[in-house]
């Protein structure tokens, strides 16, 4: 399975997000989306399942935290997850939806780590171009057990 990780939108969607999620069976937002309306530009794409973030208005509908399975994969979603000190509370919830991959945003970089079992991945920033940022998005391919990541720059 093919999957799409975005985050950090704010708003705006490029236009490149389009040809490098083709063929993806489905998207996962880490939050800070902007408006609705870019859920529905991914959803073109593929289903999505997307996280309330430190930016977005609860107008969403959006959720703080979702776990969805996908490809015999538990997923866990949440904006902000602070890698240098992980919650107990966090951690809790990981372990309860048994999650094999935490995806989040905020930090605008870029990263994949594990820790206990759980890979940690933020695909970076997808928003419109500032500040020197460098954009990116991820792809994650399962097959069978194994999990491989792609950043891909925007």
């Amino acid at each position: 399975m093919k999957i799409g990780v975005i985050s950090d939108t704010h708003g705006y969607l490029d236009p490149a997000v389009f040809q490098l999620f083709a063929g993806v069976e489905h998207i996962l937002h880490g939050g800070d989306v902007g408006p609705y309306s870019l859920i529905h530009q991914l959803e073109q794409i593929a289903p999505v399942t997307a996280v309330l973030g430190n930016t977005d208005g609860h107008e969403l509908g959006l959720r703080e935290v979702e776990t969805v399975l996908l490809g015999g994969c538990s997923f866990f979603l949440r904006h902000i997850v602070e890698m240098g000190s992980l919650d107990t509370a966090l951690l809790s919830h990981v372990r309860r939806a048994a999650a094999r991959v935490v995806i989040f945003g905020h930090t605008h970089r870029p990263s994949q780590e594990r820790q206990g079992g759980i890979l940690f991945l933020n695909p970076g920033y997808a928003g419109r171009p500032r500040f020197q940022l460098q954009r990116s998005v991820a792809l994650l391919r399962i097959e069978a057990e194994s999990l491989e990541i792609e950043f891909l720059p925007l």
